[in-house]
């Protein structure tokens, strides 16, 4: 058997391989990290462009909004510094789990306000209030499983889900109607904008939400360990009235222990990837990484001293 004949023979093999794997019903090797499974049916019943287009125009309103009342903190302010380095390192890892996330115009901002709140919008777009960051006093790790965490929302694009599903119930309604003589079938498009800050994701949702921003943490180098304490500090803040993030993501013992049966998972990714060459919690350690840092005079939670 000549040498062409071989590599022939070869590349047949590993077709047939992956032809008997397709078959299966299984890819040929598994993928490192969380499994969360496809992404819902409802998303497939809005557009992606009409979300994403809402969720901008609402976004730059409300930032417009937040300027003008001087509650929008400045591109140098440290936390607006210390967030978009965060996120810098966590968005190209999005790419594998939304083929628009490398199209999207990402963008970080913060409202200085005493909710404990953050979000990320369909398209990419991040925010942080103070109030998170500086009541919970947050470390770099926990910032980016927060973040991790909005991000996941976005790109497993659960508003487009629930806007979908919302659709597909007013459009049954309306049909129904319709068949009854009650009334016209009418427009059962929803009036995104005004509903992207306040949907309210299942648990499914907030599950898949915990896992993908765990792993996206962890292959941008930050601990997702830090998912379990951050839930301890929110889950202590929820004591009485219930802060804003709470209301649409809660907590329990049984979100910690979600994350910490699939922590085995993502460690791995995390032993193996290249550390932030900068922290912003470096105070709150010690040591030579501390007395290197440039922005050592900072307290951990990202405010000049």
């Amino acid at each position: 058997m000549n040498q062409r004949v071989a590599s022939r023979v070869s590349k047949l093999s590993v077709a047939v391989v992956l032809s008997m794997a397709a078959l299966a019903g299984g890819p040929a090797w598994a993928r490192e990290g969380v499994d969360v499974g496809k992404q819902s049916w409802a998303t497939r019943l809005v557009p992606a462009e009409d979300v994403e287009q809402a969720a901008q125009q609402q976004y730059a309103q409300m930032g417009q909004e937040a300027r003008q009342k001087g509650a929008l903190l400045p591109d140098n302010h440290p936390q607006v510094v210390r967030l978009r380095a965060i996120a810098q390192r966590l968005i190209p890892f999005s790419y594998e789990w939304n083929k628009r996330a490398s199209q999207w115009k990402w963008e970080v901002n913060v409202l200085n306000s005493k909710e404990l709140n953050a979000f990320c919008m369909p398209g990419g777009k991040i925010a942080f209030y103070t109030g998170i960051l500086d009541q919970l006093k947050l470390t770099d790790d926990e910032v980016a499983m927060v973040m991790g965490h909005e991000i996941a929302h976005a790109l497993r694009e659960h508003a487009r889900e629930r806007m979908g599903k919302t659709s597909a119930t007013k459009l049954g309604a309306n049909l129904i109607s319709g068949l009854l003589g009650l009334g016209s079938t009418g427009d059962a498009l929803l009036n995104m904008g005004g509903q992207l800050l306040t949907l309210k994701f299942s648990r499914e949702n907030e599950s898949e939400a915990d896992l993908v921003g765990m792993e996206l943490a962890a292959r941008a180098g930050y601990d997702p360990r830090a998912g379990v304490s951050l839930w301890q500090k929110m889950g202590a803040a929820s004591k009485g009235a219930p802060p804003q993030w709470l209301s649409t993501h809660p907590s329990g013992n049984t979100r910690i222990q979600e994350i910490e049966a699939n922590l085995p998972k993502v460690m791995p990714l995390f032993d193996r990837a290249a550390k932030p060459a900068q922290r912003y919690d470096v105070p709150k350690r010690s040591g030579e990484a501390y007395n290197n840092d440039p922005y050592r005079h900072l307290i951990y939670w990202g405010v000049a001293s």
